[in-house]
């Protein structure tokens, strides 16, 4: 026997001891197990449960455990199914509904969560845990009064724990009581006065009530406890700046940025400062960093050319402005702006053109201001010159950076798919998707399903939305009303493309291509709003204890249930169209409900095999929850059926593996 095979042979029998012992020493197993989890030792603990489990399939406690060293790191279905066949095996315990109720939070299926933590209340009526946790999920799910009175509940058992103060305080915050607030944040400080976050979080309700001078203090007190904090140096910068101390704000935008170089709200945020200081050339240099890291911020370019007009740089402020309205047509400053500049470029009737649009932007709004599909999307008539607030864009201190190198993955999804006027796509014929409805209903026109809006050059737009509008003007049928939308989709003008679509759906309620692209419309939207507020949902867990979390403030919620309810009613109407599956699978990334995405998105690789998007898709998101390998494979497909981003993914994050 060779000396590979001797050592082969001990590994083996080394195994078979280990499983033998496990059958009489189960409690040494789960001690051991919990040990590694205490030292952070998650993969052992994993291991060491794995076989626990294969000695006795019947501990109900080796999976819950397993899921707990899942859940921290990161692998929440993993921690899910674990949590699930404990439960299944003793269903009368309390805590594996709680910590799977903490789970589906983390995949955002609050619904599910709350109905764990109602069976774990029923259990243990007397388990406090469980009220701070229901009180963090009606917090999510916007229901501000039953978080209140959930951690009223928590802090009747629990009087001194500083975070439910805090998320008691921020809840009041939302229902706009600040006294209450108040009362809570300065509880939090007296219970952890060498936590920096909680100053932070006091200083923002001083801060909205004018009391800068107090603001100041907590934030100075915030940076005198962690001198690292960026969010701190970037809240106090808003502070100071408000006080008119210019200096100061520059200041610390600077120290925000030399931790986070690519932070593109403090660039923007130092832009307005310079521009308003005169610092016009250091102005342009921020606004270029905000728009070389997102090409498409409206903002940057919009504000850039009120830097270029100051400087009489007439023709670069005329592009600017020219950038802004392709990237948002109904911008109605932008284009009263530009009738600015063309008259001081002698364009006199572009000008009046340009004039007239922006009253009729205007009009439309306020014409609207009641309807909120269209209020918060159409107001293009106020001044974008304040600073702007946000906390998504820093991590919290708590946050490891191996989590935080896989929550930021900085590539995006691709787009949902929608009918839209383009020249035939180049696939090879074995790859093409035929769906007997879609052949039927292109037949009579230039539409093609894509997921990438094609560039203006691609086909004349102009010239394909006169079609759309003679022949609407001859035939008012929900045919003609869905074209016309279309190509006003294609040309931005959302808020027309809304009106048309509403129009042909009206008429034809039963259309599932109707409501695709409706769907794919009012998405679109969302993320336009998103883009210009900077406004994103944030859901800081502390790693220390599981179960419990702070949440933030200043964050609005964007809600894609119109959307989704759109693709629910075309899936209803057309089950089998491979699309549909696709666009629920983003939307419910976007709606942070990811396991339901992972489903979309097989079903329709399903219905259509050769759909390279949905693998890239799926291939990020099992990225996203740490599924390197299960994602690798993905991206790989992607590629293969000719995705050309897939590699670029592939470099960045599966090389190494």
């Amino acid at each position: 026997m060779t000396a590979k095979k001797i050592y082969l042979l001990i590994i083996a029998l080394c195994g078979t001891v280990i499983l033998a012992e496990a059958q009489y020493n189960k409690q040494y197993f789960l001690y051991r197990g919990r040990q590694f989890i205490v030292d952070n030792k998650f993969a052992q603990a994993i291991n060491n449960f794995n076989t626990l489990i294969a000695a006795d399939t019947t501990l109900y406690e080796a999976y819950f455990f397993r899921g707990i060293a899942k859940y921290n790191l990161n692998d929440f279905i993993g921690a899910q199914t674990d949590f699930t066949k404990a439960l299944s095996i003793n269903p009368v315990f309390t805590t594996g509904y709680h910590y799977r109720a903490v789970t589906y939070g983390r995949l955002g299926k609050y619904d599910d969560a709350l109905v764990d933590l109602e069976v774990a209340a029923e259990l243990r009526p007397g388990y406090s845990g469980l009220y701070f946790t229901r009180g963090n999920t009606y917090f999510l799910t916007q229901q501000f009064e039953k978080a209140i009175a959930d951690f009223n509940l928590f802090l009747r058992y629990e009087p001194k724990v500083s975070d439910a103060y805090l998320n008691r305080g921020t809840a009041y915050l939302y229902l706009q009581d600040t006294t209450k607030a108040l009362d809570d944040y300065n509880t939090a400080v007296l219970l952890s006065k060498f936590d920096p976050e909680v100053y932070i979080r006091r200083s923002n309700i001083f801060a909205l009530k004018g009391e800068n001078d107090k603001a100041l203090a907590d934030l100075n007190e915030a940076i005198r406890l962690d001198s690292t904090n960026a969010f701190a140096y970037f809240n106090r910068a808003l502070v100071r700046y408000n006080e008119k101390d210019v200096n100061g704000a520059l200041a610390d935008f600077d120290k925000v940025l030399r931790q986070d170089p690519n932070n593109a709200l403090t660039y923007y945020n130092r832009a307005l400062i310079r521009s308003q200081i005169g610092d016009y050339n250091n102005a342009l240099t921020d606004y270029e960093k905000v728009i070389a890291i997102n090409p498409n911020n409206v903002l940057g370019y919009y504000n850039r050319a009120a830097v270029h007009i100051e400087l009489e740089r007439y023709r670069a402020a005329l592009d600017d402005y020219t950038k802004a309205i392709e990237l948002y047509p109904d911008f109605a400053n932008a284009y009263s702006n530009r009738a600015y500049v063309k008259t001081q470029l002698g364009l006199v009737a572009g000008a009046r053109s340009d004039h007239d649009i922006a009253q009729q932007k205007i009009n439309e709004y306020k014409s609207k201001m009641s309807d909120s599909t269209f209020s918060a999307y159409a107001d293009t008539s106020k001044q974008f010159n304040d600073l702007l607030a946000l906390d998504a864009e820093f991590a919290r201190k708590d946050f490891s950076d191996d989590m935080l190198q896989y929550r930021k993955v900085d590539v995006r999804l691709k787009p949902l798919f929608k009918l839209m006027v383009a020249q035939q796509p180049d696939i090879p014929f074995e790859r093409q998707y035929f769906h007997p409805a879609l052949e039927q209903f292109k037949r009579n026109s230039p539409l093609q399903m894509l997921s990438e809006i094609p560039g203006r050059g691609a086909i004349d737009l102009m010239k394909e939305d006169s079609i759309a509008t003679a022949f609407l003007g001859k035939n008012k049928t929900a045919e003609a009303y869905f074209n016309k939308g279309i190509t006003q989709f294609q040309l931005r003008y959302f808020n027309s493309a809304m009106n048309y679509f509403n129009k042909a759906i009206e008429l034809d309620p039963n259309n599932a291509f109707y409501y695709l692209n409706r769907s794919a419309l009012q998405s679109e939207m969302i993320d336009f709003i998103a883009s210009v507020e900077n406004n994103v949902q944030v859901l800081a867990l502390d790693n220390v204890s599981s179960t419990r979390a702070r949440m933030q403030q200043d964050v609005r919620m964007y809600d894609y249930h119109e959307a989704i309810g759109d693709l629910n009613k075309a899936a209803m109407l057309m089950p089998d169209l491979a699309y549909i599956y696709y666009n629920l699978g983003n939307l419910r990334c976007l709606s942070d409900a990811i396991p339901e995405a992972i489903g979309n998105y097989t079903q329709a690789i399903r219905l259509y095999p050769f759909m390279g998007e949905a693998y890239y898709n799926r291939g990020l998101v099992h990225i996203y929850l740490r599924e390197v390998e299960k994602g690798c494979l993905d991206i790989s497909k992607a590629g293969e059926l000719g995705v050309e981003d897939a590699y670029s993914v592939i470099k960045k994050y599966c090389s190494k593996n």
